[in-house]
């Protein structure tokens, strides 16, 4: 059922009991975020901060669980819609014989060309109120993190229109506050909003853009969805709210926003303009992006509803309110991901450590040789899927979302040199591991049981020794610090005192490579000491983020890889590009969130989150500074 305006969905959520309204003032500046970091890492609820010091309320962790994202796209579960797509495409593509049998494919097709936007006459809700002398200070933008650049609207769908082909795109990218009057829009160069400045760059004429608040949440969802660069977005919110979008005119562009928009800013980005520096920002990643050159958008009027709630979002260290919009993908796309790509798809899956574009699994139906790399090598070319960093795929009866199974199914399914694929391509902008940035190393697993044809010598060693583990660390106390075995696996995680010792990482691997010690082990994960290895989480959120497949992983033989996950900032290897700290709120925050909980009202105080993590900073700024680099 569609919602009207984030009024509705607070309703909704406050009816199944999936809302704390907190009435005490909370500062937007890195208190509303500290807050929420440590509900949303509990599994809590929606939060509304009503006292915030503006006409605002301000709502966020609303997709923060499997339920709120359920509600937010209509359903009672997010399974729902990809039965509906599955069914859709069945349909679509299976009407090819009579000509009856495509007269019965009519009914579906005209249903969802009623799911089209349209633009109506007249104004919408979302412009009741209309501040044609706009300051954005009237909103409660966050300041998510100490070291942030400033403050950032983190929930903004960006409406642009490329001036060639007038298609247009809502997509979501950050936007800092520079003035009241203007922002950095912080569209990275793959981005449409990007390819569009680009094609307005050629007019030489300014480039109206117009950002949405709020409105029904399926708009937010829609606006980060994996689409073709030509669909639009709000084909697909139709389709999930099972009713058209109501599209009204801008008052001072020619854009078309939904009219039951929370909040609305129109403007323009002037290509002619030199670009301004924006962040650093603590990302989804858990590290900052540092600071960059990006566009400045011009406010020429802010219109809104009488009711209007500010919507925002917190990214930093996972799991955040983020990954139940990836799970949703996941359900979602599978379907249009088996049909336009790989039919013989089966599933797929994000893991949280993996913040996305890190790692993906994907399971599949395999009937021939050499169908695993055939897969690999073409989702390293498919869309999004472009940027991902480590690829794994599997056949057979396997829980992909089951790490466990997962890892020995891989451990014995893989051959470590026969059935890597190494690669090079583009990364996320914001991979901060890679040599050069925006391309670097990427590493395909081809874990699929194999065929005889392809078949290998199956890889199964008995795990390292337990009682052996104390001894080892004793033994190599100068250079590992604590070392780590996950139990019931030949997988060995150790920290290193790379930054007292930047030779560290090779003593490691010179240990590690022993007859005795490497023919226990399949995978030896390398980190950093200030890394609490006993958090396989941790561990691996860590060795994702901080490798480059093609320079931080070495076989010590045939079945055992060595992976250097350690900050290179540190390292002897001459990388040189500048390394982001993790994202942890400051200690002060963390006081005076302590001290005002009990008057929030929300039950008994959760520990921050940022308590444990605080360990791995290093310095007090956005970027590892080391004397003498």
């Amino acid at each position: 059922m569609p919602l009207s305006g984030l009024t509705g969905f607070i309703s909704s959520l406050e009816k199944a009991n999936e809302l704390l309204r907190i009435r005490e003032f909370v500062d937007p500046l890195l208190e509303i975020t500290e807050i929420t970091d440590r509900i949303t890492k509990s599994g809590g609820k929606a939060l509304l901060f009503e006292n915030n010091g503006t006409r605002f309320p301000v709502l966020i962790n609303a997709f923060g669980s499997e339920k709120r994202m359920a509600m937010a796209l209509g359903r009672n579960h997010p399974e729902e819609i990809a039965e509906e797509i599955t069914e859709l495409f069945n349909e679509l593509t299976g009407r090819k014989g009579s000509l009856f049998e495509k007269i019965r494919s009519l009914p579906r097709l005209l249903k969802i060309s009623g799911y089209f936007p349209a633009v109506s006459r007249g104004r919408g809700e979302c412009q009741q109120i209309i501040h044609r002398d706009p300051d954005l200070n009237i909103l409660p933008v966050l300041k998510c993190w100490p070291h942030d650049g400033g403050r950032f609207i983190t929930l903004p769908v960006v409406h642009t229109v490329n001036p060639v082909t007038r298609k247009t795109n809502a997509g979501m990218y950050r936007m800092q506050i520079l003035d009241n009057k203007r922002t950095a829009m912080h569209w990275q160069r793959h981005k449409t909003g990007a390819s569009h400045f680009e094609e307005w760059k050629k007019t030489g004429r300014k480039m109206p853009v117009t950002v949405t608040l709020g409105g029904d949440p399926v708009y937010t969802y829609s606006a980060t969805a994996p689409l073709p660069e030509n669909v639009d977005e709000y084909i697909l919110a139709g389709f999930l709210r099972k009713k058209k979008v109501k599209l009204v005119k801008c008052l001072t562009n020619e854009l078309a926003v939904p009219s039951d928009a929370d909040i609305v800013i129109e403007g323009y980005v002037d290509p002619s303009e030199a670009p301004v520096l924006e962040g650093p920002f603590g990302d989804h990643t858990g590290f900052y992006s540092l600071a960059d050159w990006y566009p400045a958008f011009h406010i020429t009027c802010i219109t809104h509803r009488k009711d209007a709630v500010y919507p925002a979002t917190i990214v930093g260290i996972p799991p955040q309110e983020d990954a139940w919009l990836t799970r949703a993908t996941e359900k979602i796309f599978l379907a249009p991901l088996r049909l336009a790509l790989q039919p013989e798809t089966e599933d797929f899956h994000m893991p949280d450590a993996g913040v996305a574009h890190n790692l993906v699994i994907v399971k599949i139906r395999k009937t021939y040789p050499g169908q695993g790399k055939k897969v690999i090598s073409a989702l390293f070319g498919a869309g999004q899927m472009m940027f991902t960093k480590y690829l794994v795929v599997v056949s057979g009866d396997v829980d992909i979302r089951n790490y466990r199974e997962l890892l020995r199914h891989v451990i014995i399914n893989t051959g470590f040199r026969k059935d890597f694929m190494f690669a090079g391509g583009p990364l996320d902008v914001l991979d901060h591991a890679a040599d050069t940035s925006s391309t670097g190393g990427k590493l395909g697993i081809d874990a699929t049981i194999k065929f005889k044809e392809e078949s290998s010598e199956s890889h199964s060693p008995e795990p390292f020794p337990e009682d052996k583990l104390m001894e080892l660390q004793e033994r190599y106390k100068d250079t590992i610090s604590s070392v780590n075995l996950l139990a019931g696996y030949p997988v060995i995680a150790a920290g290193i005192k790379q930054y007292a010792d930047p030779a560290a990482v090779e003593k490691a691997k010179n240990i590690f490579s022993d007859p005795g010690i490497r023919n226990s082990c399949s995978l030896v994960l390398i980190s950093d000491d200030t890394v609490d290895i006993s958090d396989w989480f941790m561990v691996v959120w860590q060795v994702l983020g901080n490798t480059d497949p093609g320079r931080d992983l070495f076989f010590l033989s045939d079945n055992t890889l060595f992976i250097d996950g350690t900050i290179k900032a540190f390292s002897q290897g001459g990388f040189t590009r500048i390394w982001p700290n993790i994202v942890c709120s400051g200690e002060d925050t963390i006081k005076a969130v302590d001290m005002k909980w009990k008057s929030l009202g929300i039950g008994p105080v959760i520990p921050s989150p940022s308590l444990k993590n605080r360990k791995m900073v290093h310095g007090e700024n956005a970027e590892i500074r080391i004397a003498g680099k």
